[in-house]
């Protein structure tokens, strides 16, 4: 268990496992109102024949006598922005090791939101998962302390890191541990404990009321489907937002079989279910006057003899047609059931969360996320990425792609061009179950899961990415910065 909070004793009398400081330019220690000028001179000029560097992110460790920390952790922090702080702090918390045990972050954080930037990042890039190991190896808690945030603050951060690390967990967990009827569950427990409204779909109920596209997808497991609504409504609120989260456990491609390789990471194509409903849990932890309310699409794509087949006609929620050309191309149909149902409650903005396609890591990469939709929609997201300094790009929906998913045979077919703009005609399929209101697709594919070593507060597996977005859109539009 990891503990945060806040401390006001100057830092270096205090008896620590480490103490994390800044490195400015000309390899300075950066100052802290905590941390004596004279003592901030010495380290300075110890640490100097190291050469410590102000790039973000870069660490060097040493032990000294001028202070009572067990050891010194120095990391660059660039210009101090709250998204250079982050980072830091992420890197500086991987250098403490996997037993930090007691550490106190002096960082140069100016405001309330770098001292939450700095107490998120420390305690983030200190995350581990530990489920599948053995007792001997299970890592003692932490205890981190950030010099001179308020408590306002670190109230902040607690409730984001509690979301992110909510969606690492899910997104590590097993797939065979993970299923849609356990998702369920774990989103049940998380809804008892925070009162918010929890209501699922079983699958005779899916089958009852046509929801076409999560059965489809899901019945070629022996593990059926499940639709989850989880609710949080304040009792004052003057707008409701609606987040759709592609929920699938596992994905092999269905009969479209993926390549092995391409099967390794797919316990992470979950990812926007579990992103939908921790924002949930934070936007009622954190209070915010705006009615949130998310739906959780849980299938696990598998082939078999039940599964469904490329030619399939399928009608999505509320009858629309869908000619299955592919049944890799799985995601849309199950969000394509929850956008629908979302919409029946006619909430302000609608928007969708889903690790939906390959083709957005090629063109966007590993860490940057494409954000498509209504222009004001679109953009308010992105606008909420950067400020909490996560990686979104907008991404156009052209219109004359749209002709690429004319099917001969129903209303619409669920590929477009098999070679070009793939995150873009899903996009665009996706659009076509979304009526007026206004709406946003978010693809995450790729930076949901990191495959690569540690960078920052990024640890290796599920990221988390696009809960503090969210969150941060959520704050805005609440405030009126993100109405349209």
């Amino acid at each position: 268990m990891t503990s945060l909070e806040t401390t006001s004793t100057q830092v270096d009398t205090i008896d620590t496992d480490a103490l994390i400081l800044g490195v400015i330019e000309n390899s300075e220690i950066a100052a802290h109102p905590l941390l004596p000028e004279e003592v901030r001179a010495a380290l300075t000029a110890q640490a100097a024949p190291l050469e410590p560097s102000a790039k973000v992110g870069s660490t060097t460790v040493f032990v000294s006598d001028t202070v009572t920390a067990r050891r010194v952790v120095l990391v660059g922090v660039g210009e101090g922005t709250d998204s250079e702080l982050r980072e830091a702090a992420g890197s500086a918390s991987r250098a403490c090791g996997d037993t930090p045990g007691h550490v106190v972050v002096a960082l140069p954080a100016l405001t309330d939101s770098a001292h939450t930037a700095v107490a998120e990042g420390a305690t983030l890039g200190a995350y581990t998962f530990t489920d599948y190991r053995g007792d001997e190896e299970q890592h003692p808690g932490a205890t981190w302390q950030v010099a001179g945030a308020p408590d306002a603050a670190i109230a902040a951060a607690k409730i984001t890191v509690a979301g992110v690390a909510g969606v690492r967990d899910l997104v590590n967990t097993a797939p065979l541990d993970l299923y849609p009827e356990s998702f369920a569950e774990i989103a049940r427990h998380l809804t008892d404990s925070l009162d918010l409204e929890y209501e699922v779909w079983d699958p005779q109920r899916l089958a009852a009321e046509g929801f076409g596209g999560l059965l489809a997808v899901g019945v070629g497991s022996s593990r059926l489907p499940r639709l989850v609504r989880v609710g949080y409504s304040p009792k004052k609120f003057a707008a409701h937002v609606a987040l759709v989260g592609k929920g699938i456990t596992f994905d092999s491609g269905g009969l479209s079989l993926k390549p092995p390789a391409a099967m390794e990471t797919m316990k992470s194509d979950m990812a926007g279910a579990a992103t939908v409903l921790h924002v949930v849990a934070a936007a009622a932890q954190a209070e915010l006057p705006i009615k949130v309310t998310a739906w959780l699409c849980l299938a696990e794509n598998l082939p078999s003899g039940t599964a469904q087949r490329p030619s399939d006609v399928i009608r999505i929620y509320g009858g629309k047609s869908v000619e299955v050309l592919n049944t890799d191309a799985e995601g849309r149909l199950v969000l394509a059931d929850g956008l629908v149902k979302a919409q029946e409650e006619n909430p302000d903005v609608l928007i969708d969360v889903a690790t939906l396609t390959g083709a957005q890591g090629v063109a966007l990469g590993e860490r940057t996320s494409g954000v498509m939709g209504d222009a004001d929609i679109r953009d308010a997201v992105v606008a909420a990425a950067d400020s909490a300094g996560e990686p979104m790009w907008a991404m156009p929906l052209p219109e004359y792609l749209r002709a690429s998913l004319d099917s001969t045979i129903a209303d619409i077919q669920n590929i477009g061009d098999r070679a070009n703009a793939g995150m873009l005609t899903a996009g665009l399929f996706l659009k076509e179950f979304v009526d007026d209101t206004p709406w946003a697709h978010l693809d995450i594919a790729r930076p949901s899961f990191n495959e690569k070593p540690a960078h920052g507060f990024t640890t290796r597996g599920g990221t988390g990415i696009a809960v503090r977005t969210l969150l941060q859109y959520l704050r805005n539009y609440a405030g009126g910065e993100a109405k349209n």
